[in-house]
């Protein structure tokens, strides 16, 4: 019988999160502050900003054994086949080394056929590790990346410690569903995630799904968290919520890159731009589900824009593409830290060919290994370059 030390779980323990709100059950980390979520009152990004993806308790412990009690939030759409529970990966000293679940919890369900979500509480459970190697070690315990997860206890059978700060840097990125983690095996395995640990740093994952809409909020929040590495990847959200017009849309980007720059004058940025996604290449938005698809219980996008539109101020993934580089270039004449990847050089064409977009939209597992895989060489390996100690931004 193991006895247990129970750990209060405070900022110190807590990773990737921007602010840990109290709850009547524990802690409910956010991945924005408390101000840039009362400048919205969107549903989606309220459930996006607060699923966990990249948060993780870190510590040093000899504990062969760990307990955490979660209350988690599940998605339910009505007529689509049940989800699978979040997963939990457990990392010892920076390999994983078991994963669990957390059934029951609480349920958010949602109608795509009207929009209306419904939130029905439950109950806490308990994630349990045991036979961890007994001796001084880093564990890191990743919550679900597509799970709201409310932080309720933590226990183990030895001692606990925050990780020591400085040892690496701290990259700080924003992105849509498929930085979020859409469809990636676990949260260690997003490819923000795999392309963290390729270059080891430490990852501050500002990927909401259906939420890089250029929003000054998010801006503000990236100009004021500490980051010694910047990116953003703009574009998809744009175009499939039909949100902007070309006019609209580079004075929306130099505004959001003129704020972070408010906060991060010489800290390297890389600006990137969207992978390859035919139903939006030349096709504007909105994008739109699939009736065809979700009448067989499968969630797909078709784009049901006119592409004859795009001379009228249309966005395409095509024409983003193109502005980006070109408002890149334009800063990066007096913005030596500013830097572009074209985003197709992370997933382009034929990649496609090879391993398609499975709901015409988002990576699958096997994707987001490859992307990780890639931007870990271009970015850490070019104007990310070098590792060294965190330095305050």
């Amino acid at each position: 019988m193991n006895d247990w030390i129970t750990t209060p779980l405070t900022p110190a323990l807590v990773r990737g999160a921007l602010e840990l709100e109290e709850t009547p059950q524990g802690l409910l980390p956010h991945r924005l502050p408390a101000r840039a979520r009362a400048q919205c009152t969107d549903g989606q990004l309220a459930m996006a900003e607060s699923q966990a993806s990249g948060v993780r308790i870190a510590l040093r412990t000899r504990a062969t054994a760990l307990e955490l009690d979660t209350l988690p939030t599940k998605r339910v759409y009505v007529g689509a086949p049940a989800r699978p529970d979040g997963v939990y990966d457990l990392l010892v000293d920076g390999e994983l080394a078991a994963q669990a679940s957390v059934s029951g919890g609480s349920t958010l369900t949602v109608d795509l056929t009207n929009g209306s979500i419904e939130h029905t509480v439950g109950t806490p459970g308990t994630l349990r590790f045991a036979g961890l190697p007994d001796h001084d070690k880093t564990v890191e315990l990743w919550l679900p990346h597509n799970e709201t997860t409310e932080l309720v206890a933590l226990r183990t059978d030895a001692p606990v410690q925050p990780l020591a700060d400085g040892n690496r840097k701290v990259w700080l990125h924003h992105g849509s569903s498929i930085s979020h983690g859409s469809d990636a095996a676990s949260p260690s395995a997003t490819w923000p995630a795999l392309a963290a640990r390729l270059g080891g740093v430490d990852l501050v994952n500002l990927g909401f799904g259906g939420s890089a809409l250029l929003d000054p909020f998010t801006a503000r929040a990236m100009r004021d968290t500490p980051a010694d590495l910047i990116s953003v990847k703009i574009g998809i959200n744009l175009v499939n919520l039909d949100l902007m017009r070309l006019r609209a849309f580079g004075p929306a980007v130099h505004g959001f890159l003129d704020t972070i720059r408010e906060g991060h004058p010489t800290t390297p940025l890389l600006v990137v731009s969207p992978i390859h996604c035919p139903i939006h290449e030349d096709t504007p938005g909105p994008g739109a589900f699939d009736p065809a698809s979700l009448a067989t219980g499968k969630l797909s996008f078709v784009a049901t824009g006119d592409p004859a539109e795009v001379a009228a101020g249309k966005l395409t993934l095509r024409v983003i593409r193109d502005e980006l580089a070109r408002i890149v270039a334009q800063r990066a004449a007096d913005d030596q830290h500013l830097h572009y990847l074209d985003g197709q050089d992370l997933y382009g064409e034929p990649d496609f060919a090879e391993l398609p977009l499975p709901d015409q939209l988002h990576p699958d597992a096997a994707t987001h290994l490859r992307i990780g895989e890639r931007f870990a060489k271009l970015a850490f390996d070019g104007p990310f370059a070098g590792t060294g100690p965190h330095t305050a931004a």
